[in-house]
């Protein structure tokens, strides 16, 4: 899974790994999550700052409103923007490519450069991960940082959305993209019943090598809504964090229905149905054998913000168009 920013495979499999263990996924053929957004507490209707969060890099203290947020994290700006907090963003990083007037900069959550990010006066910094001393070294200026990982599941994706609406004064907008989000997901999921519970599925991620997604992973969740079976739950292995890397000869060998995309784009393969169906030997695979092979959107398959019902809606029209 590229964690957002576009990774090579190995790199992509280590960020993978840390990302795993945010959370696990449902059981195979779960539902879509239909409890109700939680009701907003009368003592943050208004945004009651300083502020403290429990957050994945421990106790986060926010003294005032941030009205200078840097982040880097291309989830994380799609989670400002909807939620209204744009006007508040002075920087993004170098992938944050969506949405389109992002002050996008050179700036990388991967290496990230404390200095590069100081000059920008933040009052906030969000990132996916602590690399390269970002907490340490950005707290030695007063600057909280709140890191906020890839997820595993749905309700994970809520509660970080969440979290950054506390932490930007933004909490009554956030439940409001949470509850969209519900919704829309979960007519997604009903619309496209229980006729395709049992279909196998091929989540390809990169073409050389091989990289796919279990159902241990955020992806593979997404997909248990619809009660698909992963074949490459079969083949994991503890250090990779749940997206191991197939061999030709395993994938064809467990010949799924359904083929799925997400390196469609050049920077991620140039991957297209086409292309999978020339590949020497999967010509007896069923998916290629039905056309059931299915280019998604990149960006939208590899990150967990505001646009997950779009990725969830793809899924089910691609269902509903299979052969198999």
């Amino acid at each position: 899974m590229r964690t957002v920013q576009r990774l090579s495979a190995a790199a992509l499999v280590a960020a993978a790994a840390a990302a795993a263990l945010v959370g696990c996924s449902s059981a195979s053929g779960a539902t879509a999550d239909k409890t109700p957004a939680p009701a907003t507490p009368k003592s943050i209707l208004v945004p009651v700052f300083p502020t403290t969060l429990a957050a994945p890099n421990g106790s986060v203290t926010i003294k005032s409103e941030p009205r200078r947020i840097v982040s880097l994290d291309p989830t994380a700006t799609e989670d400002l923007y909807a939620m209204g907090a744009g006007t508040q963003i002075v920087a993004v990083d170098q992938n944050s490519d969506y949405p389109p007037g992002a002050p996008v900069t050179s700036l990388s959550g991967l290496t990230p450069d404390i200095e590069a990010i100081a000059k920008y006066n933040p009052s906030l910094v969000i990132a996916s991960q602590n690399s390269g001393g970002l907490v340490t070294g950005l707290a030695k200026l007063g600057v909280p940082v709140l890191i906020e990982p890839a997820v595993a599941t749905l309700s994970a994706v809520y509660q970080q959305i969440e979290q950054i609406g506390r932490a930007t004064g933004h909490y009554n907008q956030s439940t409001e993209v949470v509850r969209n989000m519900r919704e829309e997901i979960n007519d997604s999921v009903q619309q496209a019943g229980a006729r395709y519970r049992g279909r196998t599925y091929y989540w390809e991620m990169s073409d050389d090598p091989y990289y796919s997604a279990t159902s241990a992973t955020f992806i593979g969740h997404v997909l248990d809504l619809f009660g698909l079976k992963n074949i490459a739950d079969a083949a994991p292995k503890p250090a990779d964090g749940g997206y191991p890397e197939l061999s030709q000869e395993y994938i064809v060998t467990a010949r799924p229905q359904l083929i799925f995309l997400a390196d469609n784009q050049a920077a991620d393969g140039g991957q297209t149905p086409a292309i999978v169906a020339r590949r020497p030997g999967w010509a007896d695979v069923p998916a290629v054998q039905d056309g059931d092979i299915f280019g998604l959107n990149d960006d939208i398959a590899s990150r967990w913000g505001p646009r997950v019902p779009a990725l969830v809606n793809a899924i089910a029209s691609a269902l509903a168009s299979a052969k198999s």
